[in-house]
Parts: structure tokens; sequence; C-alpha cells
């Protein structure tokens, strides 16, 4: 397959791929935990991952000061779901790649407001969200990540990676904070990133001011 081919695929494809087996599985979690007392991970559930990394890294977002990633080509995360299907931040759509951690207030409050921006039809046309958990700790509040997210029931509308217990996909991408937002273009170029909370409307407006839409 050419690599016009590969990137004209996406995330798509790949969400395609893993994504019944995925949400079939994470979305039994919930009840799964709720037998087991909710405090231990679930087997066959995995809430760290490899994550292999393609070009060079973004530099550290810096908030109030001109971001020098904006224009530089992304580099390509290849890394694994919760039921270790693969996802693949490659180009060829526009992508806005979220980072959460579980144990974040900002993430908590942010996850619910993704999700009704979904289901009422708000995200920019043609655009793929991918989410990464990153930063997890088994020690901190609402660990692990899975369920936190099965909840919230957003597995069943995006994919979502693992990060590795290094935060190599979110060193990768310059994160400083949480959420985290890096919408990357068609061409693999990085359009904005942003570091905490914001309103679906402003975050609709910026995502296609960054993409002249």
């Amino acid at each position: 397959m050419s690599n016009k081919d590969r990137n004209s695929t996406g995330n798509k494809s790949v969400w395609l791929i893993g994504g019944i087996a995925a949400l079939i599985a994470v979305a039994a979690i919930v009840a799964v935990a709720s037998q087991s007392g909710g405090d231990d991970v679930v087997s066959g559930i995995e809430e760290f991952g490899d994550v292999l990394v393609e070009g060079k890294s973004l530099p550290a977002f810096t908030t109030g000061q001109a971001d020098q990633a904006v224009g530089m080509t992304a580099p390509i995360l290849t890394g694994k779901g919760f039921t270790g299907n693969t996802i693949v931040t490659s180009p060829g759509t526009p992508t806005l790649l979220v980072f959460l951690a579980h144990w974040c207030p900002h993430c908590q409050r942010e996850v619910p407001l993704l999700v009704q921006w979904k289901r009422d039809g708000q995200v920019p046309d043609g655009l793929d969200v991918i989410a990464i958990t990153t930063s997890s700790d088994p020690a901190s509040p609402n660990f692990p990540p899975s369920e936190w997210l099965a909840r919230e029931e957003f597995p069943a509308l995006w994919p979502v990676m693992t990060d590795s217990g290094e935060k190599t996909a979110a060193n990768a991408m310059g994160v400083s904070g949480f959420p985290f937002f890096v919408l990357v273009d068609a061409q693999g170029k990085v359009a904005l990133r942003l570091s905490g909370e914001i309103e679906m409307a402003a975050l609709t407006e910026q995502i296609n001011k960054a993409l002249g839409t």
C-alpha cells in the first residue's frame, strides 16, 4: 500500500479494525469491577502501553507565548488501546489529540463536555478525535482510566490510546498540563495546541480558525 493510501485511511481504518472489540471489552469494565469491588485492574485490560514515536518531538507548550510547534510536522504515534487494539495518529485527516489524566479534576469536567459535543453533532465535519490516557498512577484517585472513561461512555465515540509509564506520547507532543489538545491538520502539521479546560463552543471556534474552515 502506498503512503498516500495509508494516509487516506488515517485513524478511521485503525478504529474500525480494533474498535468493535475494544468497545465491547471496555464497556464491560464497570460491571466486572462493581462485582469485584472496583479497586483492582480488570484482567485483559491494559492501562499502560508502549508507544512508538516516528518523527521529531514537539517543544514543550508554554501558556501565554507564541507556540513554536504550530506549523511543525507532528510526530506519528503508534500505540495500543485498553484491549490491545492498535491506534495510529497517521496524517490524512484533521485529528484532535486529547491528552487526559484520570486524577485531573479538569479532565474529569472536560470529558462529559466532549461526549456531549459529539452527541450534539457539534464536532467540526471531517475531524477525527483520539484520546490518550497519560500520567496514569495506580496510587492516585480515579484509577484506572479505562473504568473512568467507560463510565463516561467515551470509548463508544472515539478511540483511546494508552500512554507508557514513561509518558512517551505526552512527551513527544510537548504536553504541559491537562487536559491538553493537539490539533494536527490533514498534512500532518500542528495547527493548534491548547492546555486546560475549554468550553465546546470556544474549542469548535479555535479548531475551525486553525484549519481555515
